[in-house]
């Protein structure tokens, strides 16, 4: 008589495996970190770090910083979510890697009040959730692509604190979090603290930058400088002038 296939069963291993714990940073470093905008985080990661800005808050208006706990699942299934509820620690963000999945959620209100007594700061998910009112009901920070009311599975399989892809970004286990209305970012823990020394040391020139420019007092110089240093061709003449102004060894192709 046939018999299920092997392939068919879960496997211990890669993509079945649960990691115990993780290295944090100290509070008082991610309380640095987290007195700057998201933007100007990004700007120093070379804008390579940020979320899909589709992932958002979907629960109200919160700020969230703090390191990820990340788990990885199968689109639709939340077994994992659940034991990472058991994982993370007071001050953890649970970050979801549902490949982007518009179809089941992966948590709903009942998840997050569980998350909300461990004192898990938040969720974020690529992927859906449900029971949005009474998410918002309570209070809790949940940033995700969306809605639905299918509810999710719970079979496996999973990982949790490994490597996994949030919003096109990678997400490991105590990376820092920061997201707000402004957008998301996943600070690498290795260079936390190099971002916050640099962060604090333009702080004093970024405020009178700034209030320069609200007094009406700046210059655009810079953005002439570069066009020179590439050659922008800039006309000074009427539209039927134009070709005049066109170097004579250029050849125009139509194509």
């Amino acid at each position: 008589m046939a018999k299920k296939l092997r392939s068919a069963e879960l496997n211990p291993g890669p993509g079945f495996r649960i990691r115990l714990d993780f290295e944090r940073l100290s509070v008082s470093l991610m309380q640095e970190l987290s007195q700057f905008a998201v933007p100007d985080i990004s700007d120093l990661l070379n804008r390579l770090y940020a979320v899909d800005p589709e992932i958002r808050c979907l629960s109200g208006r919160y700020r969230l910083c703090g390191p990820a706990c990340t788990v990885k699942v199968f689109p639709g299934d939340n077994l994992m979510v659940h034991k990472a509820l058991d994982i993370a620690k007071p001050g953890d963000i649970i970050v979801v890697d549902g490949s982007g999945s518009r179809t089941n959620a992966l948590i709903g209100d009942i998840i997050c009040t569980k998350a909300r007594h461990r004192g898990i700061q938040g969720f974020v998910i690529d992927g859906l959730i449900r029971d949005l009112p009474a998410i918002e009901e309570l209070g809790y920070p949940v940033f995700a692509r969306g809605t639905t009311a299918i509810g999710p599975l719970h079979r496996g399989p999973g990982e949790i604190n490994f490597p996994i892809a949030c919003g096109g970004t990678v997400v490991n286990p105590g990376d820092v979090i920061i997201a707000d209305d402004a957008g998301m970012v996943a600070v690498p823990r290795d260079i936390v603290s190099t971002i916050a020394d640099i962060l604090t040391s333009q702080k004093d020139t970024n405020r009178a930058y700034l209030s320069a420019v609200r007094r009406g007092e700046f210059s655009n110089e810079w953005v002439d400088n570069l066009l020179a240093q590439h050659d922008c061709l800039i006309v000074d003449a009427a539209p039927e002038e134009l070709s005049a102004t066109i170097p004579s060894d250029d050849v125009l192709v139509a194509g």
